[in-house]
């Protein structure tokens, strides 16, 4: 029965984890990302003044981290459970392919272009192509964070529904 709370504790938190990080991803994606991008290469360098003390670069890595590891656990926890174990495993998936794997394959190497590079070692054009770029692979990233969420959100309401069914087998 204590194993029993313990799960659903670390699966809730990590539903909450998970929509949180969902949530911080839309607020970039939706409200500081048009303000970076909207005149590439000028607002490129407007963000990189303005992103002095703190930025998307020092929230979302610690942020991702943590994530994973509540994920990892929470499946751990929940392996046992057959109406949660996949949606679990799903939002783990998406978490590390959608989101971590994409971030490392695709924007980092755009904000080093973008914001390390820049105007020194690329042409005006290419900067912008790669803003447009990043600014449309976001929305996918976006995506995924959403379909994480939602995955680890139904892992923990069928986790929850089983072990409260009466003779339930979470």
């Amino acid at each position: 029965m204590r194993h029993n709370g313990i799960s659903l504790a670390v699966s809730g938190a990590y539903v909450w984890i998970a929509m949180v990080a969902f949530g911080g991803i839309a607020v970039e994606t939706i409200v500081i990302y048009p303000n970076v991008f909207h005149d590439a290469p000028a607002s490129l360098a407007k963000a990189t003044d303005f992103f002095v003390v703190t930025g998307p670069a020092d929230f979302f890595p610690p942020m991702g981290a943590v994530t994973v590891v509540a994920a990892v656990v929470t499946l751990l926890l929940l392996r046992r459970s057959r109406q949660a174990r996949w949606w679990i495993t799903g939002s783990l998936t998406t978490l590390v392919a959608g989101e971590f794997l994409f971030s490392v394959l695709f924007f980092w190497p755009r904000n080093d272009i973008m914001f390390e590079e820049g105007l020194a070692a690329h042409s005006v054009e290419f900067l912008r192509q790669t803003a447009a770029e990043f600014e449309t692979g976001h929305w996918f990233r976006l995506m995924a964070a959403a379909v994480t969420a939602t995955l680890a959100f139904i892992g923990f309401l069928r986790y929850h529904r089983a072990r409260s069914l009466p003779g339930g087998q979470a």
